[in-house]
């Protein structure tokens, strides 16, 4: 169970890391992470990350699909995080 956690955590981490990259690259109008390397990393864990970072950093929040869909995921991340500190 703490693996599990430990894993969410990280892939949160990086989820954020790499809102917080791509906001830069596109002020900077640098080359920018493909959407469906944002979306990879949010679904298998960093969807608490992706989120916190979205709203943080205003990045992609005129995008409905990522403010529905990255919300969802984060609700369903923090669902488990929180099932595993129940069990």
């Amino acid at each position: 169970m703490i693996i599990l956690a430990a894993y969410l955590a990280a892939m949160s981490s990086f989820a954020f890391i790499m809102m917080w990259a791509d906001k830069r690259q596109a002020q900077a109008r640098g080359p920018r992470i493909p959407e469906k390397r944002l979306w990879l990393v949010a679904a298998i864990g960093g969807g608490i990350g992706a989120y916190l970072g979205m709203m943080l950093f205003r990045h992609k929040t005129k995008h409905t699909n990522f403010r529905i869909g990255f919300f969802a995921l984060a609700l369903i991340q923090a669902s488990l995080l929180v099932w595993i500190a129940s069990q």
